[in-house]
């Protein structure tokens, strides 16, 4: 894994005041949206999943609000209108996990099985078809990523995959896992590549967030019909690689 640059971002009074007003909100905002979730689970997926919607839309205003934190997106074009794709997104931030949820609907993501068990908002998330992964099971959890993401593609929800498997730094790369890229295989669905600069801004493993604008790049679909898992991964990860290069650039 290469290493990460260091941050020359500094942490002043409005930074602290914004992250500790935006983590108030987080918390209060999970557990009414949680319970509110919870108390639909009766009602058809979609209106759950809009009650989710709405609370990804609120956390993204109060996230510009509290700490001067937006996104720009440059090639939703690429996202199909019709049907559903697996997307490959870098991986730095808690972010992305988030805020994805806003232009790439509907989703589900593959994510640790512990999350389902935080009170209200795992529980909740538990209710929206998430692909759950024990990750010290790798075996399991390939049979499982690829049995439920198919399931879920053709019921017509993206499905989300961070290849690198853990947050990295800015910076830095980690080889990409072959699970998204073997469910596109099996599936025969294309996939997005997708790369985006969170970690600047919202670090990994740090309550601060940083004021600033995250850039995101969403790539034309790769065509994953007669190809090797290892030929769609490899593809994937050099327009992620490539495309990280050109946000950095874009700074200067």
């Amino acid at each position: 894994m290469t290493q990460p640059h260091i941050s020359s971002r500094k942490a002043d009074f409005r930074v602290y005041l914004g992250s500790t007003l935006l983590f108030i909100y987080i918390v209060i905002s999970t557990l009414i949206v949680g319970v509110a979730i919870l108390g639909g689970f009766f009602l058809p997926f979609h209106w759950r999943y809009k009650f989710a919607d709405i609370w990804i839309d609120c956390l993204l205003y109060m996230l510009k609000l509290c700490c001067g934190l937006s996104h720009e997106v440059e090639g939703l074009e690429h996202i199909p209108q019709v049907g559903a794709a697996i997307v490959l997104s870098k991986h730095q931030s808690a972010w992305e996990t988030v805020a994805l949820r806003q232009f790439i609907r509907p989703q589900t993501a593959v994510l640790k099985k512990s999350l389902l068990q935080i009170p209200f908002g795992g529980w909740a998330l538990a209710t929206l078809k998430p692909i759950a992964i024990d990750r010290q099971n790798q075996k399991e959890a390939l049979k499982m990523l690829i049995d439920q993401g198919i399931e879920r593609l053709q019921e017509g929800l993206f499905v989300v995959v961070f290849p690198e498997g853990t947050r990295v730094a800015p910076g830095a790369h980690k080889k990409f896992n072959a699970g998204g890229a073997m469910l596109a295989q099996k599936s025969g669905f294309p996939v997005i590549p997708l790369a985006h600069n969170a970690g600047e801004f919202w670090p990994r493993n740090s309550f601060l967030k940083y004021p600033g604008v995250i850039k995101v790049k969403i790539g034309p679909p790769i065509s994953t019909v007669d190809k090797k898992s290892k030929d769609i991964n490899a593809e994937a990860e050099a327009w992620i690689t490539q495309a990280m290069a050109k946000i950095e650039a874009e700074k200067n």
